[in-house]
C-alpha cells in the first residue's frame, strides 16, 4: 500500500517495514532481537522460529527494495549482549547498505559494538521535513516517523467476529509503525474521528479508518 505524506511517496509493507521512496530508505521499528534468548535465560521454554522468521523477512523486503539505507527506529535489541548477537553480526556482514539506529528503551547494548559494524548512532534523524524517533515526540513543524508504541487494533465483524492486527496509526503530524519483530505484543489503540489506521494481513496492509 502506497501512502503520500507532505508531498513523499511511501510504501507501507505487510511485514510492517515502510520504504521512504525519495529516500531509497527501509525503515523499521522495534525488531527485538534477542527477546527469545532472554526469556530462556530466565527459564521460559520458546521456540526459535521467530528469529529465523525475522530474519527472512528482512531479506525479502532488502530484496523488494534494493535500499541505499536501513533505518532501524529503536529496540533492536531487546536486552543485552547474548548468543543471538553473533547471528546478527554475521547478517549484517553479508548486507550492501547502510545502517542507521535510533536509539530506543531497549537499545543497551553498547553504541561501539554497532558502530563497529558499521552503523551510524543518533537519538533521532532529520531528514526534510521529517523527524524519525524511537519514541513518539510532538515535533513542532517537522512530520513523526517513529515507533515504540507496537500499535494494534481490534477489527471486528458483524457476527461478533474479531481480528486482532498490528497496524501502522496515523495521526495529523504522526505516523507510528508496527513493531517489525514477530516476537512482541501489541497496544490495541482506539483512534480519534482524524486519524487513520492501516492494518496488516499476511499478503497486505489496508486501511479500516
Amino acid at each position: 500500500m502506497e501512502l503520500k505524506l507532505l508531498q513523499n511517496n511511501f510504501v507501507l509493507h505487510h511485514y510492517g517495514s515502510l520504504f521512504w521512496k525519495e529516500q531509497n530508505m527501509l525503515i523499521i521499528a522495534d525488531l527485538h532481537l534477542g527477546k527469545i534468548e532472554h526469556f530462556r535465560k530466565h527459564g521460559s521454554a520458546i521456540p526459535d522460529l521467530s528469529n529465523a522468521l525475522d530474519y527472512m523477512h528482512l531479506e525479502q523486503n532488502i530484496t523488494e527494495f534494493l535500499p541505499q539505507k536501513v533505518v532501524f527506529l529503536g529496540d533492536l535489541f531487546h536486552s543485552v549482549l547474548n548468543k543471538s548477537w553473533s547471528i546478527f553480526q554475521r547478517w549484517i556482514q553479508r548486507q550492501p547498505v547502510e545502517f542507521t539506529l535510533i536509539v530506543g528503551n531497549h537499545d543497551v547494548i553498547p553504541v561501539s559494538r554497532f558502530q563497529d559494524l558499521g552503523f551510524h548512532i543518533t537519538p533521532h534523524l532529520d531528514i526534510s521535513a521529517f523527524r524519525l524517533t524511537h519514541k513518539p515526540k510532538d515535533t513542532n513543524d517537522l512530520f513523526n516517523i517513529c515507533g515504540h508504541i507496537h500499535p494494534g487494533y481490534k477489527l471486528r465483524g458483524r457476527a461478533k467476529q474479531q481480528l486482532n492486527l498490528s497496524c501502522f496509526y496515523q495521526k495529523s503530524n504522526q505516523l507510528i509503525l508496527p513493531a517489525y519483530g514477530s516476537f512482541t505484543g501489541n497496544y490495541y489503540i482506539k483512534p480519534e474521528p482524524d486519524e487513520h489506521v492501516y492494518v496488516l494481513s499476511e499478503k497486505n496492509v489496508s486501511q479500516v479508518i
